[in-house]
């Protein structure tokens, strides 16, 4: 498959994650960051899809431990949380 075409699929899975919240989260991470991404990265978050909801937002916002596979860069990223708009 070519990138624009896991870049397509991923930013549909990335923004239909079941709840608003994690919608925000992941879509919202995956639309601030994917344009810059290498194939490594895409592999990264491809696999990171198939993770539950629930374990990305805890790892995200701090409440549970990353595990290993997981720790980096891109969740380093993914936890600075500055790239979801909040209204007031």
């Amino acid at each position: 498959m070519d990138r624009d075409a896991r870049l397509k699929r991923l930013r549909f899975r990335a923004w239909h994650r079941g709840t608003k919240e994690a919608d925000l989260l992941v879509g919202g991470f995956f639309d601030a960051h994917a344009c810059g991404w290498n194939d490594e990265q895409i592999g990264w978050f491809e696999a990171l899809m198939e993770e539950q909801d629930v374990d990305i937002m805890a790892w995200a916002i701090g409440t549970a431990a990353v595990p290993e596979r997981w720790q980096g860069e891109m969740m380093g990223a993914m936890q600075r949380l500055n790239y979801i708009p909040i209204s007031r």
